[in-house]
């Protein structure tokens, strides 16, 4: 951890508390607050399977640890699902493979994942991602193994997405240009997200832990597919700019700036702020139906595995929002805030909607009337507003009227229980950091004093009154003065 991130967490202990109790600390097997709903065990694993979750853990370190808590019935397979879209990912990436190889390779990638021994070495030696698609002969092996029905639903959204990316690849104006339109911008984030919500209800559906109505609702799982990409896209800006990709239709920018490299100008960061905002907006159109989708899981691990992901894309909108530092480098939470979030994100619906909730009037605290969107942001957090009062209303008029007179209801009590816990959890883990602190500095004070540092000089320096750095000359003269000679 760097100086500047101790000195961060000394004064957001509430985060240094999330990360406590999310993250396995080093010093035993168990995490200290958070438990796991289902825990994998290695030891029954095959090594080509230990292997799998090994890429897991390198291509996506954060998605891997909510992967691995999932329900025994969908951990491989959504593992492996994960693998085999990043593995074709990897190879649209890959701008060193030519055209006509990469082509086909996209198109047929659904038929090679479960073709015994298959790999593929021809990805750039920098490509991030290489190793997982040199080694991929143990996805397959493993992907062989899991149910007939689940290698069916994960070869569907293969082929769909490979066949999309194969599209794009062979559109010279995309390729040019970037996205055009916001239909486009749609389409595009359909097959690189939308489709993985589709693959994923289909798993859950199938393994009997969600509800089967949404299937019947298919804008509900685009929905989840479209808001994370959305907001990844919003994010990374400057990251896509420099690696000369544009997914930021020119229906919405162009509203704003001739060009798109205008966006960048320090002369025009208000004007990118507004189109920021756009973007925004349109990514928050998604939020209520997200939060539908949610209540279709039956299952905690699987309700995690959703949840997570959502909550932490409505924090990010709340923090690239009005943000002139997107259009200067690649924006994140803290690692803090992003504990913090995952804690409150595994409990329950009503919880997630309370973080959908607090980042909605985040945004809407942040907007200001100078923005040309300003008017449609504030119904769009109305609107994530309303539908969570729609299901869980703040005040129950039963409750209400059988509350005798004067007497606080069962909310403000729970409040003020969460708030004293909260409190007495900062203290200890201030009394915690400082007292950390005060071993550290005792033990190095007498690991500098056993090597033979000079306490008694540097007290009776301070006791003059001298407390910068003295000149050249000067240091000679104090050392001869309690220089006493060989012994």
């Amino acid at each position: 951890m760097l100086a500047s991130d101790v000195l961060y967490y000394m004064v957001h202990f509430d985060e240094l508390r999330a990360i406590v109790q999310w993250q396995e600390p080093s010093f035993c097997d168990k995490k200290v607050w958070h438990e796991a709903v289902h825990e994998r065990n290695e030891e029954k694993e095959a090594i080509s399977l230990r292997l799998c979750f090994g890429f897991l853990d390198k291509t996506s370190r954060s998605f891997s640890a909510v992967i691995q808590e999932l329900h025994p019935e969908l951990l491989v397979p959504i593992a492996l699902f994960y693998l085999i879209l990043r593995g074709l990912d990897t190879i649209e990436d890959d701008m060193t493979i030519p055209l006509e190889d990469k082509e086909p390779l996209l198109r047929d990638f659904h038929t090679v994942i479960d073709k015994e021994g298959w790999n593929f070495d021809g990805n750039g030696p920098s490509e991030k991602d290489r190793d997982l698609l040199v080694e991929f002969q143990n996805v397959v092996e493993e992907f062989r193994k899991v149910k007939p029905a689940y290698q069916t639903i994960i070869k569907d959204i293969t082929r769909d997405m490979g066949n999309g990316m194969a599209d794009y690849a062979n559109n010279a104006e995309h390729n040019t240009n970037g996205v055009n339109t916001i239909k486009d911008y749609d389409l595009y984030c359909h097959y690189v997200a939308g489709l993985v919500g589709e693959g994923l209800t289909r798993l859950f559906v199938e393994s009997g832990l969600a509800n089967p109505a949404l299937l019947e609702r298919p804008h509900l799982q685009e929905s989840m597919g479209l808001f994370l990409q959305k907001t990844n896209i919003i994010r990374d800006i400057k990251e896509d700019f420099d690696d000369k990709r544009r997914f930021w239709p020119k229906e919405i920018w162009s509203k704003y700036v001739d060009n798109f490299e205008d966006l960048f100008k320090p002369e025009n960061i208000d004007t990118a702020q507004n189109c920021c905002s756009e973007m925004v907006l349109n990514a928050l159109y998604h939020a209520d139906e997200c939060l539908f989708y949610l209540a279709g899981i039956k299952e905690q691990s699987v309700f995690n595995f959703a949840a997570i992901p959502q909550t932490m894309a409505i924090a990010t909108l709340a923090l690239v929002f009005r943000n002139p530092l997107v259009f200067k480098q690649n924006v994140k939470i803290t690692k803090g805030q992003a504990c913090r979030i995952m804690v409150e994100s595994t409990q329950n619906l009503r919880m997630v909607c309370d973080v959908f909730r607090k980042f909605a009037r985040k945004i809407h605290k942040k907007n200001t009337p100078r923005d040309p969107n300003f008017l449609q942001i504030s119904i769009a957090c109305g609107k994530i507003e309303q539908f969570i009062e729609s299901i869980f209303p703040s005040q129950d008029p039963k409750a209400i009227v059988r509350q005798p007179a004067g007497q606080p209801d069962a909310a403000t009590e729970k409040d003020k229980t969460a708030a004293e816990e909260a409190k007495w959890d900062t203290i200890y883990m201030m009394a915690l950091v400082m007292g950390t602190l005060f071993v550290l500095s005792c033990i190095m004070i007498g690991a500098a004093y056993l090597l033979g540092a000079r306490f008694d000089v540097a007290i009776n320096e301070l006791r003059k009154g001298k407390l910068s750095r003295p000149d050249p000359l000067e240091v000679e003269g104090i050392i001869h003065k309690y220089d006493h000679g060989e012994l």
